[in-house]
């Protein structure tokens, strides 16, 4: 599977809730591979992608719709599925 099929799939947690869907994916580059650190989700997630509401691309990586990668239950082609404590308030 790669990374670019998990945009715009739904996101819900382990209980049910639904979270929005994939607007981005975050990841910290290293030498010779990229680490993925987390997951971009809701509405807010989208305007963020578009540059709006995060004047600075260090801004952009400290969001709270980011849902961390180790809170990821699942993640396939039908949805993501988050721990329940990971879902942004």
């Amino acid at each position: 599977m790669r990374l670019s099929n998990l945009q715009g799939v739904p996101v819900r947690t382990e209980s049910g809730r639904d979270l929005g869907c994939v607007h981005d994916i975050r990841a910290e580059l290293r030498p010779s591979s990229a680490k993925i650190i987390g997951i971009v989700v809701g509405r807010a997630g989208v305007l963020e992608r578009l540059g709006i509401g995060a004047p600075t691309s260090a801004d952009r990586i400290r969001t709270r719709t980011m849902i961390g990668w180790s809170d990821v239950v699942r993640a396939d082609r039908r949805g993501v599925v988050v721990r329940d404590a990971a879902a942004p308030e």
